[in-house]
């Protein structure tokens, strides 16, 4: 446990970030899943309106740190590919 002033504050804040990062991070992971679950189900109407709240979802995810540029982009590039390639 720390001892400092200096270490507990450190303490504080890496509790509050870590806190919000998994957050963030449960929030996009929920996302993938619910655009994925109804890929499978053959809805592509709803897939749709999904596809560009995930992409909102990944784009914070950016922003925040949680997700590399990269790794989004490709996400996005095959869930895009997904959604169009439905009946």
């Amino acid at each position: 446990m720390a001892n400092h002033f200096s270490a507990l504050k450190r303490a504080r804040q890496t509790e509050r970030r870590t806190a919000r990062n998994r957050a963030n991070t449960s929030r996009l992971r929920g996302a993938l899943r619910e655009l994925r679950e109804t890929i499978a189900k053959g809805d592509k109407q709803a897939a749709q309106q999904l596809y560009r709240s995930t992409v909102s979802v990944l784009d914070k995810a950016i922003q925040k740190g949680t997700l590399h540029e990269n790794t989004a982009s490709r996400y996005k590039s095959r869930l895009g590919k997904r959604v169009t390639a439905m009946k």
